[in-house]
């Protein structure tokens, strides 16, 4: 099913009757800063609040208005992109995730940087890679870039050796993944063998790190090469991957899947417990424990990278979340300086360090404490040579959405072959039949 939404206009007049969203228009020592804000995850809190004081300590009489939006990730980027319809709800600098930075700035939401950029010394200390994510289509550049991410398999070493798997288990493929998951699970029972996102909740999570993880070992390999590939291959095997892992109850119950905390806490819990032995989860998950008071989690954990469909080959996608400024927001020149406060140096670094992702800065990579506090920083940087990105086209949020309706389908028992042949006929109405090819 899809989420029943009110009439856009009926929901924007309520934001705006009930003050959420940007800061006193007719105060221009305020700016507002939007971002999200849930469950564990609360890096991001902290991080806007230490760079609020350190603005308002370098410009006296200046304020910052902090405006947390506590949501799952996808119901947080709808009420942003809601916020943004409007300059009397807009926030000055907003928390964007990179892969709607094309969308919004078709939508005229976003301002572009390129002049603000090249007059800050600090730019050229950032990775350039990183530097993709808040890159249009357009050429111009959106959002500045907060940190990166790659993901694998963690597994939980103890329950492994118990169940008779090795200490340092590589998986060669697809087929390794799902028998390690079997033989923990007939050892025992209770535990979950492969945690990885699949409720509507989640959001892109399920994309990206579900499907997208899958689809990209496969011999299809991509979402798009310079056309959308639809009908794919890939994503038939990926959807058959998950509906045998969910069929024969290797991952989470049907139940969880459904529950829309199950993501926001229970899933940290059970395998702090040891009830998880796999999670095809991010880098930055070690970050969540670390908050949530897990500080051992390393004698428990390890990972592998995730394999590719046959091997011998691997797998990783990254992203990452920037910070941007609204095109509508008449305080721009005080809301980079909030941006530039925000990325420096130590402030990435200690975000990094809090949250497990990885930097976006060169001089921050190069920190001694990342390696000193993650024993695994070294692990999921190395990713990062042969990562995948999701496609930057204003059409993929569009795209993401009905992948998710896949993945919901196919939990439900539908059939893998014929949810990838319907989710192809909905890509081909979202960008055209001009725009597609069979792979």
């Amino acid at each position: 099913m899809r989420r029943w939404r009110l009439p856009v206009l009926l929901i924007t007049a309520a934001l705006v009757a009930s003050g959420c969203g940007g800061g006193p228009a007719d105060d221009p020592a305020t700016i507002s800063v939007s971002y999200h804000r849930y469950g564990n995850s609360t890096q991001v809190d902290a991080l806007m609040q230490r760079v609020k004081q350190q603005y308002e300590q370098a410009h006296p009489g200046k304020r910052v208005r902090l405006d947390p939006v506590v949501a799952p990730e996808g119901e947080y980027l709808s009420k942003l992109q809601l916020r943004m319809r409007s300059a009397s709800t807009a926030p000055d600098v907003l928390y964007e995730d990179s892969f709607t930075i094309n969308s919004d700035v078709e939508a005229g939401y976003l301002a572009p940087l390129d002049e603000r950029l090249a007059a800050w010394p600090d730019w050229d200390r950032f990775i350039d890679t990183t530097k993709q994510a808040g890159r249009a289509a357009d050429g111009r550049t959106y959002g500045v870039p907060l940190d990166t991410d790659s993901r694998g398999i963690w597994f939980n070493r103890d329950l492994f050796v118990r169940a008779g798997l090795p200490a340092d288990w590589e998986p060669r493929g697809w087929d390794d993944v799902l028998a390690a998951a079997r033989q923990v699970t007939q050892r025992f029972p209770d535990v979950i063998g492969l945690d990885l996102p699949l409720g509507k909740a989640e959001g892109e999570a399920v994309s990206m790190q579900t499907v997208e993880m899958l689809l990209y070992g496969t011999e299809t390999g991509t979402l798009h090469d310079g056309e959308w590939i639809a009908p794919s291959r890939g994503m038939t095997e990926a959807l058959e991957f998950l509906s045998t892992a969910v069929g024969e109850g290797l991952t989470q119950s049907r139940a969880q899947i459904a529950d829309a905390q199950y993501d926001k806490k229970l899933r940290d819990d059970l395998t702090r417990q040891g009830r998880v032995a796999m999670r095809l989860d991010g880098s930055f998950a070690s970050g969540q424990w670390e908050a949530a008071g897990w500080r051992d989690w390393s004698s428990t954990m390890a990972a592998a990278p995730m394999p590719t469909k046959e091997g011998p080959g691997t797998v990783s996608m990254s992203g990452g979340w920037t910070l941007a400024l609204s095109a509508s927001g008449e305080k721009q020149d005080d809301a980079f300086e909030f941006v530039k406060l925000a990325m420096s140096r130590d402030n990435i670094t200690e975000y990094a360090l809090s949250s497990g992702n990885l930097p976006s800065r060169e001089d921050s990579a190069a920190d001694p404490r990342l390696t000193a506090a993650n024993p695994l920083a070294a692990f999921w940087l190395g990713l990062l040579e042969e990562t995948h990105f999701r496609p930057t086209l204003p059409e993929y949020p569009k795209v993401s959405e009905e992948i998710q309706q896949s993945v919901l389908e196919v939990v439900n028992g539908a059939d893998p072959a014929e949810v990838s042949d319907r989710w192809a006929e909905q890509v081909r109405r979202i960008v055209g039949p001009d725009q597609v090819r069979s792979g």
